[in-house]
C-alpha cells in the first residue's frame, strides 16, 4: 500500500494544514504497518506553472529548454506517483479563498484527459476510481456550511469537486478554521480537527 503526502502551505513550521497532515499521514501509518509513504513538498518545490511551451511538448513537440524538459519530467513523476498510491493526503490551505498555487499546478499536471479522466458520450468519467483521499484543510476566517461567508469557499469544494471528477469520490475532510480569529479560536480548531484524525479507522 502506498500514500502520497501533499503539502502547499507557504508557512512551514507555522502551518496549520502542515500539522494536520503530518497528523494524517501518522495515523495511516498506525491503521497500516509498512505503508509506503511518497512526500512532495509543493510549496518548497514546485512545477512551473502551465505554458504554451508546456502544451506545444504535451502535443508532441520537441524542446530544447532545458528548464521545460525537466519541469515536464517532474509532471510525469507527479502522475506516476498518484498511480501507484492508494490514499491521497493533500495539505491545503485556503489562500484567498481558494487553494496554493502550487497545489493548482499539481493539480494541472495530473487532471489529463485519456489518463485521469475521460469524455464519454454520457459526460466525463474519472479513471482513479478505488483510492481514497484525506484533505487537511485550514482557513483563518469561518466558511463552513452556514456561516454568513459560506458562499466564498472555493477550497475544499473545488478539491472535492476535482477529485471526484477524477474518480475519487471517499474523501474526507479534516478542518481547523477560524484559526487567524484568535489564540484560543486556533487552539480549538486545531484541537477538533486532531480528534478527528485520532478517530479515523481503517
Amino acid at each position: 500500500m502506498q500514500l502520497l503526502h501533499l503539502d502547499s502551505s507557504v508557512l512551514g513550521g507555522a502551518s496549520v494544514s502542515r500539522q494536520l497532515s503530518a497528523e494524517l499521514v501518522a495515523r495511516h501509518r498506525a491503521l497500516h504497518p509498512g505503508i509506503q509513504v511518497v512526500s512532495r513538498d509543493l510549496a518548497a518545490d514546485p512545477v512551473l506553472h502551465l505554458s504554451g511551451a508546456h502544451l506545444a511538448a504535451f502535443n508532441g513537440a520537441a524542446t530544447e529548454d532545458a528548464t521545460i524538459t525537466a519541469d515536464l519530467v517532474k509532471g510525469n513523476a507527479y502522475m506516476d506517483e498518484l498511480f501507484a498510491s492508494d490514499i491521497l493526503v493533500i495539505g491545503a490551505p485556503m489562500y484567498n479563498l481558494s487553494i496554493p498555487t502550487p497545489l493548482k499546478a499539481w493539480i494541472d499536471r495530473i487532471a489529463v484527459a485519456g489518463k485521469t479522466f475521460r469524455y464519454t458520450a454520457t459526460g466525463p468519467e474519472g479513471l482513479l476510481k478505488g483510492k481514497r483521499a484525506f484533505i487537511a484543510s485550514a482557513r483563518g476566517g469561518v466558511y463552513s456550511a452556514g456561516s454568513p461567508a459560506a458562499g466564498l469557499e472555493h477550497q475544499e469544494s473545488y478539491l472535492i469537486g476535482l477529485l471526484a471528477f477524477l474518480g475519487i469520490t471517499d474523501v474526507t475532510v479534516v478542518r481547523a478554521e477560524g484559526i487567524a480569529m484568535g489564540p484560543e479560536a486556533k487552539k480549538a480548531a486545531v484541537a477538533e480537527a486532531l480528534a478527528d484524525i485520532a478517530a479515523i479507522s481503517a
